[in-house]
């Protein structure tokens, strides 16, 4: 193919604003509080085999599953797949990673022929299952957890599938959000087929199609290009979760990453067997956490798309915790994929020093409280607290943001309170958690919930209980995780993983766990300390005691 520069740049840069496009969409329409304030979707273009072309600046984990999930929605039509049509599923068993989260494919024909799809995934507040947000950690297989969909078509040739739409709506708790945000994803894609079709206009689909190619070809080019700069060898790397909550057991993962001349292998065997607990990630999930990990360390450059993906070989055991086999639970593997970034990391930082920071907070930590209103309908807050990142090699690490691996947004405490029988009594950073250093980790936050409704449900998924958040080249770990409840005026710790009814005017409160330092404390700028301790991160006690000022 000869390639226009220019027409390469435009055709890029247009996939881009596409996709971008179906993700304000889906900000504007949706109807929960997880999609549409804490950001908890992805939106991205394939071509009409399937391959990523262009992805929305959403929730990164999400979008290394699509060439799974799409080549199990292909495997099941085939050739019966029309205009009109909207495949949805959810199934971590064909492809999917967790009930909650449901894929939409959309085919996008011109000229009579299927061109690409649009692909729309939203975190749903409630898929059914044993309790509300269908998300807890303690279920012991998939059929706990909620409605399983396989690759189904919710509209056929226009025409909305019923049948299928009834039953949804009969097995979720509140309905009216789910099919909300089911039809956010329905006008979504139907942005992307619109924004797709004006390309197909102005350059022509066959022109498009090539370029599509060639962008894909063109990532592959520079991600090989890349590691072939990288020093040969096998590097490894080992991280822990605490427990999967049934049994104080540490859960190991463990990976050998190997660079070969311009391509990578990624080898998880010696992490954990398969646990009881619903943490286990599927093999999907695993490969899009160990694309993301290495795209975070290459050229910022480089186009997201599958061409990445291809200089990436993986090796997961079967029946492990990052490859389980049916009925393994799989509604709490994101912290399971939390692990699989930190310990992909800490082999790359092996690799490329320079841009790797030390370990973030762990990921999210997730406090879902759930009850039933005065009015009798029932309630689901879903509450996934962002909090810090570790130091870097240049720069402190930074506190109350996403992390590194999705794009989220913690939830506004008055959207919180306007929307649900709750008050968070204390938002607010945890002074002195962050990992000494050169460059110091971001600080620990906490919330505080008091329960206004007679009675809810908490359910409670943290983790860094145990292992800290590791540092990087001399710094320290970062703070632990912590939760307390009071009741009665009686505060207790709680576990990271617990599953407990709650009555009106109990108060639970979380803290998060920090981000590890970078680089000796020894070498931090004392004008930088200063500012720390007067901005309340770290007391004049830390400042001695860990940069002896």
């Amino acid at each position: 193919m000869k390639v226009d520069p220019i027409t390469f740049a435009v055709v890029k840069s247009g996939l881009d604003s596409i996709v971008d496009d179906m993700a304000y969409t889906v900000v504007r329409i949706a109807r929960s509080e997880i999609v549409k304030d804490v950001m908890d979707f992805s939106a991205a273009l394939c071509d009409s085999r399937g391959q990523m072309i262009a992805q929305a600046k959403t929730i990164a984990l999400h979008l290394g599953a699509v060439p799974e999930a799409i080549a199990s929605v292909l495997e099941t039509f085939r050739d019966d797949l029309h205009e009109g049509d909207a495949v949805i599923m959810n199934d971590p068993y064909h492809g999917g990673m967790h009930l909650p989260d449901i894929f939409m494919f959309v085919p996008i024909f011109y000229g009579g022929k299927r061109r690409a799809f649009s692909v729309v995934i939203c975190h749903h507040t409630d898929v059914g299952g044993r309790v509300p947000g269908s998300n807890a950690s303690d279920s012991t297989e998939i059929y706990q957890e909620g409605l399983r969909i396989p690759p189904l078509k919710l509209y056929s040739r226009g025409k909305l599938n019923e049948t299928l739409e009834t039953l949804i709506k009969i097995n979720v708790r509140v309905p009216d959000r789910v099919w909300g945000d089911l039809q956010a994803q329905f006008a979504a894609s139907q942005v992307g087929a619109r924004g797709l079709g004006r390309l197909f206009n102005r350059y022509g689909a066959d022109e498009v199609e090539n370029y599509m190619q060639e962008l894909v070809d063109y990532a592959e080019r520079l991600t090989r290009e890349e590691i072939r700069r990288w020093p040969k060898g096998t590097y490894t790397f080992l991280d822990h979760m605490d427990s999967d909550g049934f049994s104080d057991d540490p859960i190991p993962i463990k990976v050998a990453i190997t660079v070969n001349d311009d391509s990578l292998s990624v080898d998880y065997t010696g992490s954990s067997p398969q646990v009881r607990a619903a943490l286990n990630s599927t093999k999907s999930y695993t490969h899009s956490c160990t694309y993301l990990s290495v795209r975070c360390v290459l050229a910022r450059d480089i186009p997201n798309n599958a061409g990445v993906f291809r200089c990436i070989d993986v090796k997961v055991p079967e029946a492990s915790i990052l490859n389980p086999i049916l009925p393994g639970p799989c509604a709490a593997r994101a912290l399971t994929g939390y692990r699989i970034f930190d310990t992909m990391l800490g082999a790359l930082a092996k690799i490329v020093p320079d841009r790797v920071p030390a370990a973030g907070e762990g990921g999210n930590s997730v406090v879902c409280i759930s009850g039933i209103r005065k009015n009798g309908k029932p309630f689901i807050i879903v509450d996934m607290i962002c909090g810090a990142w570790g130091g870097r090699p240049d720069k402190d690490g930074v506190e109350a943001i996403t992390n590194p691996s999705q794009n989220l947004s913690n939830m506004p405490v008055e959207v919180m309170e306007a929307e649900h029988p709750v008050r968070v009594e204390e938002y607010a950073f945890v002074p002195d958690s962050g990992g000494a250093g050169q460059w110091r980790g971001g600080v620990g936050i906490k919330r505080s919930y008091r329960i206004l409704a007679d009675e809810a449900l908490l359910q409670l998924r943290t983790d860094r209980v145990v292992f800290a958040p590791y540092g990087l080249n001399g710094g320290g770990p970062g703070g632990l995780s912590r939760s307390f409840i009071t009741t009665d005026g009686k505060t207790s710790p709680l576990p990271g993983k617990v599953t407990m009814r709650v009555t009106k005017d109990t108060l639970i409160m979380h803290e998060q766990a920090a981000g590890g330092g970078f680089g000796d404390p020894k070498k931090r700028n004392r004008t930088l300390v200063k500012e720390d301790v007067a901005d309340g991160k770290i007391s004049v006690a830390y400042a001695r005691e860990h940069y002896g000022i």
